[in-house]
């Protein structure tokens, strides 16, 4: 009995780490095609310095060599560049800040002006408390800069992952529903016929997604047999897509204990008399 219960939950474990993994790699193919990540960072910035319509400082950050070196810095304004990083580094994000307010040959003297004349006053206030917490000093108001920019970026990736677990999940669903990944249905056979998964090789790691989809073909999915019930069957394909929730890594790392705990064996029965 014991046997049975570990054997199902390691398959319908196996079955959600390679959904988990299937799924991921959809988004972050459709991520990268669609520059998600770096149209949200853009979203970000322009957030960040109330900057709407890209025609003040936003669009001075993103014409900066330092933020976006491969874009020439010769978009007009309101228009976004043609080439968008996705990453800036803090750092480089205060120095472009300073520049673009200070100009190449300003002074302190000129930043301070020049913050005191932004047209935004709530970001005309913001920044001339870092300027005068500052003192004046550059390096200082450059780590006051980037420690904003760092609280501002931790907003944007959470409103990111949220859209990323959104984006999964649907995936997920999808998936599931084309192959037919029923977790009743996987559960309920199975649970009868645990010597299915005698052909399923376990990877100690996460494989490619080619990987995964090989071995879900050693576990009972796909469309042999038209389901009983189509509510059913939707209402396992989403217990399959919410199970990308917890992410691949949770999975395969479930699935290797189990795997330790099946590879350690029951305790040995003690004889009488034995030693």
């Amino acid at each position: 009995m014991l046997s049975t219960v570990l054997e199902v939950a390691m398959g319908v474990t196996f079955c959600y780490a390679s959904i988990s993994l299937l799924s991921g790699a959809v988004f972050e193919a459709g991520a990268s095609i669609l520059k998600l990540r770096a149209s949200s960072l853009l979203e970000g910035v322009k957030a960040l310095l109330n900057d709407p319509g890209f025609t003040g400082l936003a669009k001075a950050i993103y014409s900066h060599a330092l933020v976006n070196p491969r874009d020439d810095g010769k978009a007009p304004p309101g228009k976004e560049p043609a080439i968008l990083p996705s990453y800036i580094a803090p750092r480089h994000f205060a120095l472009a800040v300073i520049d673009s307010l200070q100009g190449a040959k300003g002074t302190a003297e000129d930043l301070g002006r020049s913050i005191d004349a932004l047209q935004d006053p709530q970001l005309r206030q913001l920044l001339l408390g870092m300027y005068a917490r500052a003192g004046g000093k550059l390096e200082a108001l450059q780590t006051e800069l980037a420690g904003w920019f760092d609280a501002g970026m931790a907003r944007v990736s959470g409103a990111y992952k949220r859209k990323a677990q959104l984006f999964t999940f649907l995936a997920a669903f999808l998936i599931a529903g084309l192959f037919n990944v029923d977790s009743f249905r996987l559960f309920r056979t199975l649970w009868q016929h645990p010597a299915l998964l005698a052909q399923l090789s376990v990877p100690a790691v996460p494989g490619a997604p080619a990987q995964a989809v090989e071995a879900l073909q050693a576990l009972p999915i796909g469309w042999g047999a038209m389901p009983g019930s189509v509510a059913l069957a939707a209402a396992g394909w989403l217990v399959t897509a919410s199970s990308v929730l917890f992410g691949a890594p949770f999975w395969f790392d479930l699935l290797q204990r189990f795997v330790n705990l099946r590879g350690a064996g029951g305790k040995p029965e003690s004889h009488p008399g034995g030693r």
